[in-house]
């Protein structure tokens, strides 16, 4: 099924330190992760509402109204990408302790496509080479 949106959740305490340009530069040079994604590809970012991210069951609920009431795309659809920032060590903190929590709500929503990252920094990678960052 073709990809007509990607929507990209980022972590809600790193939000708020984090203007989410890194992400949102990315998907639109079609960089790494988003490599493979058409030109005609929306983009929405949401965060997880906070830890433990149960609020994010709620802006789902939003979007997937919305999405019905304004659009003619499935859920099917779309793409949810798990931010760097949730999925990884890396400057903000350690990957996020309620990540499989998050993805089986994603997931319970009826969103199947999650993948996990989307800004893969140079220098974080390189700290995950050498050990000073966790590789996941």
């Amino acid at each position: 099924m073709d990809t007509k949106y990607v929507m990209i959740i980022q972590c809600d305490i790193a939000r708020q330190r984090c203007s989410g340009f890194a992400c949102t530069n990315g998907f639109y040079n079609r960089d790494d992760v988003f490599k493979d994604y058409d030109d005609n590809v929306r983009y929405i970012s949401l965060t997880c509402g906070g830890c433990c991210g149960a609020s994010l069951a709620s802006k789902l609920e939003h979007f997937s109204k919305r999405l019905t009431k304004k659009t003619a795309v499935t859920k099917d659809e779309v793409a949810v990408h798990l931010s760097s920032c949730m999925v990884t060590d890396n400057y903000h903190h350690d990957r996020c302790p309620h990540v499989d929590y998050i993805k089986a709500l994603i997931e319970k929503k009826g969103y199947k496509r999650v993948v996990e990252g989307t800004y893969i920094s140079k220098v974080a990678e390189k700290k995950r080479e050498s050990g000073e960052y966790k590789r996941y």
